[in-house]
Protein backbone atom coordinates (compact mmCIF):
# COMPACT_ATOMS: atom_id res chain seq x y z
CA UNK A 1 0.00 0.00 0.00
CA UNK A 2 1.17 3.85 -0.75
CA UNK A 3 2.05 5.58 1.77
CA UNK A 4 -0.71 8.76 2.68
CA UNK A 5 1.11 12.37 3.04
CA UNK A 6 -0.37 14.45 5.46
CA UNK A 7 -1.24 18.10 3.93
CA UNK A 8 0.55 20.58 6.10
CA UNK A 9 -2.29 23.38 6.85
CA UNK A 10 0.45 26.20 6.12
CA UNK A 11 1.27 25.05 2.58
CA UNK A 12 -2.13 24.93 1.76
CA UNK A 13 -2.79 28.57 2.03
CA UNK A 14 -3.29 29.91 -1.53
CA UNK A 15 -1.27 33.42 -1.96
CA UNK A 16 -1.70 36.19 -3.42
CA UNK A 17 -1.18 36.54 -6.94
CA UNK A 18 1.08 40.33 -7.79
CA UNK A 19 -1.24 40.67 -11.15
CA UNK A 20 -4.75 40.70 -9.74
CA UNK A 21 -5.21 44.30 -10.26
CA UNK A 22 -1.83 45.40 -12.41
CA UNK A 23 -4.39 47.50 -15.18
CA UNK A 24 -5.70 50.45 -13.30
CA UNK A 25 -7.26 53.94 -14.83
CA UNK A 26 -4.52 55.16 -15.25
CA UNK A 27 -3.45 52.30 -17.66
CA UNK A 28 -6.52 52.77 -19.63
CA UNK A 29 -6.32 56.22 -19.90
CA UNK A 30 -2.49 55.78 -21.44
CA UNK A 31 -3.54 52.90 -23.59
CA UNK A 32 -6.36 54.80 -24.90
CA UNK A 33 -4.33 57.84 -25.55
CA UNK A 34 -1.61 56.14 -27.33
CA UNK A 35 -4.00 54.76 -29.83
CA UNK A 36 -5.38 58.28 -30.35
CA UNK A 37 -2.22 59.49 -31.14
CA UNK A 38 -1.72 56.56 -33.49
CA UNK A 39 -5.62 57.36 -35.48
CA UNK A 40 -3.77 61.44 -35.32
CA UNK A 41 -0.56 60.43 -36.91
CA UNK A 42 -2.19 58.10 -39.71
CA UNK A 43 -5.04 60.90 -40.15
CA UNK A 44 -1.62 63.08 -40.48
CA UNK A 45 -0.30 61.13 -42.87
CA UNK A 46 -2.91 60.92 -45.38
CA UNK A 47 -3.32 64.58 -45.96
CA UNK A 48 -2.16 66.52 -48.54
CA UNK A 49 -0.02 64.83 -51.82
CA UNK A 50 2.60 62.33 -51.35
CA UNK A 51 5.14 65.28 -50.79
CA UNK A 52 3.92 66.96 -48.05
CA UNK A 53 6.02 68.08 -44.91
CA UNK A 54 3.12 67.21 -43.08
CA UNK A 55 2.95 63.61 -44.06
CA UNK A 56 6.49 62.99 -44.79
CA UNK A 57 8.24 64.27 -41.03
CA UNK A 58 5.34 65.04 -38.57
CA UNK A 59 3.34 62.20 -39.34
CA UNK A 60 6.04 59.70 -38.75
CA UNK A 61 7.38 61.03 -35.80
CA UNK A 62 4.30 61.48 -33.88
CA UNK A 63 3.75 57.54 -34.88
CA UNK A 64 7.02 57.36 -33.20
CA UNK A 65 6.45 58.89 -30.13
CA UNK A 66 2.94 57.02 -29.78
CA UNK A 67 4.40 53.33 -30.60
CA UNK A 68 7.60 53.80 -28.86
CA UNK A 69 6.85 55.88 -25.71
CA UNK A 70 3.10 56.30 -24.96
CA UNK A 71 1.79 52.82 -25.05
CA UNK A 72 4.89 51.25 -23.42
CA UNK A 73 4.38 53.36 -20.82
CA UNK A 74 0.23 52.38 -20.62
CA UNK A 75 1.71 48.63 -20.22
CA UNK A 76 4.68 49.07 -18.20
CA UNK A 77 3.22 51.86 -15.82
CA UNK A 78 2.45 50.96 -11.96
CA UNK A 79 1.32 53.03 -9.35
CA UNK A 80 2.79 53.05 -5.86
CA UNK A 81 2.61 49.84 -4.35
CA UNK A 82 0.53 49.63 -1.11
CA UNK A 83 2.58 48.05 1.64
CA UNK A 84 0.65 44.48 2.86
CA UNK A 85 0.16 44.22 6.36
CA UNK A 86 0.73 40.83 8.12
CA UNK A 87 -1.66 39.43 9.86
Amino acid sequence: MAKSKRRNIQNSVKKASPFVNYWTTKNFVLLFAGLAVVLLGFILMAQGPWDNPLSLTVSPLVLLVAYLVIIPAAILFSGKKQKEEDV
